[in-house]
Parts: structure tokens; sequence; C-alpha cells
């Protein structure tokens, strides 16, 4: 069958913009690429020439999530600032991420779904490997593999305390602050 002329031509990005939307309203379980297409005004069918599955498609987002942050990261890192600072922005960073994107955090940190779990393995390995060597050559202490787990935990669970609860980082911007500096004490 040949191609309205009169449609644009389907794209990778047209299909990830309108599943980014469906996937923050109504949840990754909730949507199928029926849907999508749907929204898109073509068939399910023509999504699948761009991604396998909707796990494949959902996995394509994401991955941009963990390059935002993996870039905010290397913007603390590129500072011609002191390293205890550094570190002090590498923490607060993270909040603030998570705080000003909740529904992407809740997507790339929280989601239980085995289906998506198979894809989301390398790109959020390379950020935290990243995040943990900047607080072992930014700490005044040899940390232990350990010592950086337990902080990035506390991070997340800052992050998942305030979840959906605040509309942005500003709204606790000085109870993040005390945390990271809290934080701060244990490996200065």
């Amino acid at each position: 069958m040949a191609r309205d002329a009169s449609k644009p031509v389907l794209t990778p990005k047209m299909i990830m913009d309108v599943a980014r939307d469906l996937f923050v309203k109504n949840g990754y379980q909730q949507v199928s690429m029926r849907q999508i297409a749907k929204e898109l005004g073509c068939s399910h069918g023509a999504l699948y020439y761009h991604f396998q599955s909707k796990a494949e498609l959902f996995f394509a987002l994401v991955k941009e999530y963990f390059v935002l942050l993996e870039q905010e990261l290397n913007n603390v890192l590129e500072k011609d600032i002191e390293n205890l600072e550094k570190l002090e922005q590498c923490m607060l960073g993270y909040i603030k991420f998570g705080l000003n994107h909740q529904s992407h955090y809740e997507i790339m940190f929280m989601l239980k779904d085995d289906e998506v779990r198979n894809f989301i393995n390398e790109q959020p390995m390379k950020v935290y490997e990243k995040f943990a060597n900047a607080l072992y050559t930014l700490s005044n202490k040899k940390l232990q593999l350990k010592d950086i787990w337990s902080i990035f935990i506390s991070l997340h669970g800052f992050v998942s305390h305030y979840l959906s609860h605040v509309v942005s980082y500003e709204d606790i911007e000085n109870a993040a602050i005390h945390h990271v500096k809290f934080l701060l004490k244990g490996v200065c």
C-alpha cells in the first residue's frame, strides 16, 4: 500500500514524544503500543518498524534521561572549584534532578517491571560509576564501595521520600542542603 503523502513520515522522535506523554500520564503498565499508535494516527505495526517492543521504546526514553543526569554530573565535575564544593554540588545535583524531573526519576529508578529491567542496565551503571568515582576522588577519606553505596542510597531515599509531595527541588532546598551537609561529615 502506498504511503499517504499528506501525512508526515513517522519517526522515532515522533513516537518517543507521544509515548513519553502517555507513560508519564498513565504509567508504563497502562500504555500499549496500540494506544501510542492511536495517538499518532497510524497502525500499531508501523511502530514496530522503529521499536521491537514497548520495553525497547521505553528504554530509548529512559536512556535520554540518564544522559541528561550524566551531563549534569559532568557540568559539576568540570567546574574550577574546591573538591568539597564539587562533592556537595554533585549530591545536590542528584537531588535536584530527581525532584525537578519527578516522573522521569520514577521511571528511571523506581519502576518494578521485569520486561523493562532487562533493557535498563548499561546506562544506569555508567552514570552510577561516574558518580561513585566522583565521590571517591573528591572525598578527603578513602571511601570504600559500601560507603559510596550508602551515600547513594541515602540520596535516593531523600528523593523518594519527597517525590510527589513537592512540586520541585526549590520547595525543599533547605532540607536538601542540610541532608547533603550531614552526609559530607562522613566523607570529609
